[in-house]
């Protein structure tokens, strides 16, 4: 019997049709996507050169991707390119001497503090450390980040002309940003600079053309249909 692209369609947010608002002098930001009841959402944020945060604590985490430029804090320096991962409970100022633009994805929120304490340090994932691994013919990735216990990660993928992922069905969500090139399932194209949203329950083939470099933050798994 042959399977339909039941559930709800994927969501293609175009990046550049938003908005940046003003968070603070030299910060700004455009709100891509939310989801309020896990309080999960995903941020564009502009950092002018010398802008900062002041310290604050992450109840919840993040994980931040940079765009362009540079952004550190007291535990090192995510370059353009790479990721970084704040932890529940990690304490940091962070700035940017010569400015920055980053994709953040964060759960939780933030809460204003003065000490540091035991508080867990964030991480830095230099991409081109990473070995590319074969997940079908066509299709490469490099495993970032992870965490088992909540079946979350964070993964680079490499789409070659051509290649595609045959229908499957998602079990849990996904957010996808196109690094380069671009991709495509039954709800439309997805341009580099952009995002799709894949929500619980999406079940779509994605293809790409001409190739395409993404990173993807997925929560659950996907099931082959």
């Amino acid at each position: 019997m042959a399977h339909t692209h039941d559930g709800p369609l994927s969501r293609v947010i175009e990046v550049g049709e938003l908005e940046w608002q003003e968070l603070q002098p030299g910060i700004r930001a455009k709100q891509l996507w939310s989801d309020e009841a896990s309080q999960r959402r995903a941020i564009m944020t502009r950092i002018e050169p010398g802008a900062a945060l002041p310290m604050h604590r992450h109840d919840g985490d993040e994980l931040i991707f940079v765009l362009e430029g540079a952004l550190g804090d007291e535990f090192g320096t995510v370059t353009a390119g790479n990721l970084g991962y704040r932890p529940n409970g990690c304490v940091h100022t962070v700035s940017s001497p010569k400015g920055a633009t980053v994709l953040a994805v964060i759960t939780g929120g933030i809460s204003m503090t003065g000490e540091r304490g035991d508080a867990p340090p964030s991480q830095v994932f230099t991409l081109s450390e990473l070995e590319w691994t074969e997940a079908r013919p066509g299709v490469r990735l490099k495993n970032i980040w992870q965490d088992t216990e909540a079946e979350r990660r964070a993964v680079l993928a490499r789409f070659e002309p051509g290649a595609e992922l045959p229908l499957h069905r998602h079990v849990g969500d996904e957010l996808i940003f196109v690094i380069e090139g671009s991709n495509a399932d039954e709800a439309g194209e997805v341009a580099t600079g952009n995002m799709s949203y894949r929500p619980q329950g999406c079940t779509h083939t994605v293809t790409t053309k001409n190739g395409a470099t993404c990173l993807n933050i997925v929560w659950g798994h996907a099931e082959m249909l």
